[in-house]
């Protein structure tokens, strides 16, 4: 099972965990969990006017094993208006390339935060891989 909690996060309320949001599916091949402003296929979806969010900004899909990976989907646009960071809980923060695939070993935990570029605004995805 893969366990994701979400908030959005402005400068003033850094630190802050009202507004959470929760989502899990089991690990099964084939599943996936969506985060990104479109709610028809997103299962945590950021404020509408978050633009630096895409439709569908992340993906974690489930592999044949039930081994998960997180994907930070390329959009339309040739550069992205966000930076996203991954950190393992206990380990050092290392970005994700726009386009780019990260594994969540299974009995993982941390996180993984989408930053606006152009202002104080962040999503924050903590995440549970059950073994």
């Amino acid at each position: 099972m893969l366990e994701l909690t979400m908030a959005s996060v402005t400068g003033a309320d850094a630190g802050a965990t009202a507004g959470m949001l929760m989502a899990d599916a089991p690990s099964d091949p084939g599943a996936v969990l969506r985060v990104g402003r479109d709610r028809t296929v997103c299962r945590l979806a950021t404020p509408d006017d978050w633009l630096f969010v895409s439709r569908v900004h992340l993906e974690f899909l489930c592999g044949p094993e039930g081994s998960w990976q997180v994907t930070w989907l390329h959009g339309s646009r040739p550069e992205p208006s966000s930076e996203v960071r991954l950190t393992f809980a206990g380990m050092s923060t290392r970005s994700v390339p726009y386009g780019g695939t990260a594994q969540l070993p299974a009995g993982s935990t941390g996180e993984i935060v989408i930053f606006d570029r152009t202002g104080p605004q962040s999503v924050n995805v903590g995440f549970y891989h059950e073994r």
